[in-house]
C-alpha cells in the first residue's frame, strides 16, 4: 500500500492532502462520500493521521469529484478522532496548494477573477465554499454562521462557567479561558486539553446542538477558549481543543468565524475593519462580516477569512506487508 501527499501548515496547523492511494469515495453528494470515507475507508485515515506517519494532532483532506455543477472539487477533511465538517484552515492549505503546485496529481478546475486572483470552488461537508487566491494569501467565503445558545451556564467539576454554542462551519462551545480558571499559554495546554473536552461534553448534555437546516451537522466538535491578545493588531487570543483533545495551532477558521459571529450578535464586531484572532502560537487570521442572512430562525452572517499557508514537503507512504502497524496507532 503506497500514498502520495502534499503537506503544508496554516498559521502552524498541518494539512496532509492525500493526492494518490485514496480511491475515490462512492456516494452522489459530499455527505455521503464522507460517510463512505467513514464506513468503508477508514484504514487509510488511521494510517495518515495516526503514528508513524502522522501523530496525534495531525490533520488531513482528500479531494473528490464535486456535488454541485457549479463547483470545482471536492474536498474531506480528516483528524485524528474521524472526519470534518467544514475547516477553514484546511481550505488555506488546500487552495494555496491546488493554485502553486501544478501537475498530474490535479485536474482540479479553476477560474481567474478580473483582478487577476484564482477561484476554487469547494463542496465541503457544511456547504460550497468559495476561495480566491492572491499572491500567497487565500480568502473565502464561509458557510452561513450563527449563535445557537448564549450564555449557557455549564458546570464542569466545581466551576461554573457561561459559555456560548455557535456554529462557523462546525459548532463550538466559546468560553472565556480566565472564567475556566484557565489561560491561553502554552505551559497549561494539558490543563485546557483537558477541561475543553470536558466542556463540550457537558455543553452537549444542555443544549441540542443541531443545525436547522441540515441535521447531519450536529454534535460540539470543540471547545474555543479565548482571552487577552499578544500580537500587535490582534483582537483576542485563543485555542481550539477539538475531535479527541486536539490542539489547533492555527486560530481555527471555522471557530474564528463562530466566535466573530457571537461578537456580531453582541454588537462587539467593529464593522470599519476585519477582526484579528490570534493562536495560541501568535499565528493570526482576519475575518469580516460580508453578508446578512438568516439560517432558520436564527439570524446570521456570512464571514469572509483570509490567512495563509505554507508548503512543507511532498511525501510517499508506504506500508508494507510485515508492517508492525498497518492502520498506524493513536497514542495520546
Amino acid at each position: 500500500m503506497q500514498f502520495r501527499t502534499i503537506d503544508a501548515h496554516t498559521g502552524g496547523e498541518p494539512l496532509r492532502l492525500i493526492i494518490d492511494g485514496w480511491p475515490e469515495p462512492q456516494g452522489n453528494t459530499i455527505l455521503e462520500k464522507r460517510a463512505f470515507a467513514k464506513a468503508k475507508q477508514d484504514h487509510f485515515r488511521r494510517v495518515l493521521m495516526h503514528e508513524p506517519r502522522g501523530h496525534a494532532d495531525m490533520y488531513g483532506a482528500l479531494l473528490t469529484k464535486p456535488e454541485r455543477t457549479d463547483s470545482d472539487t471536492g474536498v474531506l477533511f480528516m483528524h485524528n478522532e474521524g472526519y470534518s465538517l467544514m475547516c477553514g484552515h484546511g481550505i488555506i492549505a488546500v487552495t494555496k496548494i491546488i493554485c502553486e503546485r501544478r501537475g498530474p496529481w490535479s485536474d482540479v478546475q479553476r477560474s481567474t477573477s478580473a483582478d487577476g486572483s484564482q477561484v476554487v470552488v469547494f463542496d465541503a461537508p457544511a456547504g460550497q465554499i468559495r476561495a480566491r487566491y492572491d499572491q500567497g494569501r487565500v480568502s473565502f467565503l464561509n458557510v452561513p454562521s450563527f449563535v445557537l445558545a448564549a450564555g449557557v451556564p455549564v458546570t464542569v467539576g466545581a466551576r461554573t462557567m457561561s459559555v456560548d454554542v455557535a456554529f462557523g462551519g462546525a459548532f463550538y462551545a466559546i468560553v472565556d479561558a480566565e472564567s475556566a480558571g484557565l489561560a491561553v499559554v502554552p505551559g497549561r495546554l494539558n490543563e485546557l486539553k483537558a477541561m475543553g473536552d470536558a466542556i463540550s461534553r457537558a455543553v452537549e448534555k444542555v443544549v441540542t446542538v443541531v443545525h436547522p437546516k441540515e441535521p447531519g451537522l450536529a454534535g460540539v466538535y470543540g471547545t474555543i477558549f479565548t482571552g487577552p491578545p499578544d500580537a500587535a493588531g490582534a483582537d483576542l487570543k485563543n485555542v481550539t481543543i477539538f475531535a479527541d483533545k486536539e490542539v489547533d495551532r492555527s486560530p481555527c477558521g471555522t471557530g474564528t468565524c463562530a466566535v466573530l459571529a457571537v461578537l456580531d450578535a453582541m454588537g462587539l464586531a467593529d464593522p470599519s475593519r476585519p477582526f484579528v484572532h490570534e493562536s495560541i502560537v501568535g499565528s493570526t487570521f482576519s475575518a469580516r462580516v460580508a453578508e446578512r442572512t438568516t439560517v432558520g430562525d436564527f439570524p446570521a452572517i456570512v464571514p469572509e477569512l483570509t490567512g495563509t499557508a505554507s508548503i512543507t514537503g511532498e511525501h510517499t507512504f508506504i506500508v508494507e506487508k510485515d508492517d508492525l502497524f498497518p492502520k498506524g496507532f493513536h497514542l495520546r
